[in-house]
C-alpha cells in the first residue's frame, strides 16, 4: 500500500499503520501467550499486566 486514504470524518482518526499492524499480531499472538488478547482470561498474568500498565499510563497522562 502506496499511500492511505486520508479521513476527515467526525468519527474515529486514522491510526498510524503500526499501531494496526502490532493491534494485528496482538490478536494472533498476546504477549507470547499463543493466544489472542480476544481468548485469554481476564485473571491472567498477562491480562492484569496490560491493565495496570495502561492504569499507570493513564496516570502519566493525566497527571
Amino acid at each position: 500500500m502506496t499511500q492511505r486514504p486520508y479521513n476527515l470524518y467526525a468519527g474515529p482518526a486514522i491510526l498510524p499503520l503500526e499501531v494496526i499492524q502490532q493491534a494485528q499480531a496482538e490478536l494472533l499472538d498476546f504477549a507470547g501467550t499463543g493466544l489472542s488478547i480476544l481468548e485469554i482470561s481476564h485473571r491472567s498474568k498477562e491480562f492484569d499486566k496490560t491493565i495496570k500498565e495502561a492504569e499507570a499510563d493513564l496516570r502519566t497522562l493525566f497527571g
